[in-house]
């Protein structure tokens, strides 16, 4: 009967101590502003030319770091974040006979991490990226993945067309 009761006041002291602790784990993900994001869907670029990036992000706690990659979309695939396709709006569309060739080509790949100053809740990038001369023309995905310091992420990503000029 002693262990009984015994048990009983340990397991109640543990219920009552776990009960009374403050969570202050961040349940929150950052946020990227959608105000003057760049680039914009469905943005065009020439070979040789330079994507400027700009972005707001804002975190309750801390900022991480964030990621930007751009892949090729010649298979047309989808991201959930993508704002959506584009519609032609540019006489230089790429032949068809060239988009089947892209199928099994890789295209351009950038894929970067960059680092925000410790204990930011706020930050603006403002960077540029060189598109090679020598990139597959096509459509690609402008993909940025944001992380706070407890590890939550953010993505955004964007539509864009390569072209020569």
């Amino acid at each position: 009967m002693k262990k009984k009761v015994f048990y009983s006041l340990i397991l109640a002291l543990t219920l009552g101590l776990c009960a009374c602790q403050k969570t202050d784990k961040d349940q929150t993900p950052p946020v990227i502003s959608s105000e003057d994001f760049t680039p914009e869907n469905c943005d065009i670029y020439y070979l040789g030319d330079t994507v400027k990036v700009h972005f707001l992000c804002t975190d309750n706690n801390e900022l991480g770091n964030f990621n930007i990659e751009i892949h090729s979309n010649f298979d047309h695939h989808t991201h959930s974040t993508e704002a959506g396709s584009c519609e032609e709006e540019h006489e230089q569309s790429v032949d068809e006979h060239i988009e089947e060739e892209h199928n099994h080509l890789q295209g351009w790949i950038y894929n970067k991490d960059f680092s925000i100053p410790e204990g930011q809740t706020s930050y603006v990038a403002d960077l540029e990226i060189i598109v090679p001369e020598d990139a597959e023309e096509g459509d690609y995905h402008f993909m940025l993945r944001l992380t706070d310091k407890t590890g939550w992420q953010t993505i955004k990503s964007a539509s864009i067309k390569i072209i020569k000029s």
